[in-house]
């Protein structure tokens, strides 16, 4: 084997490497951005149950003319 095709092939290798790390460190962060998205759903679904027991119609004569 001579040394180019070998210093192609670790050069190759090292690309593979970079790339799966790349890959691992997406993944990581669309994990990451599921979780968070899914503590604020959470989040906003607590800040709107106390308002399920509010009259129907309350707020639709608010004015802010002033």
């Amino acid at each position: 084997m001579d040394p180019t095709s070998l210093i192609t092939a670790l050069m190759g290798a090292q690309t593979g490497m970079v790339q799966l790390a790349v890959a691992v460190r997406l993944a990581r962060m669309n994990a990451d951005q599921g979780a968070s998205v899914a503590k604020l759903i959470d989040a906003a679904q607590k800040n709107i149950d106390p308002l399920a027991n509010v009259a129907a119609g309350l707020g639709t004569n608010l004015d802010v003319s002033a």
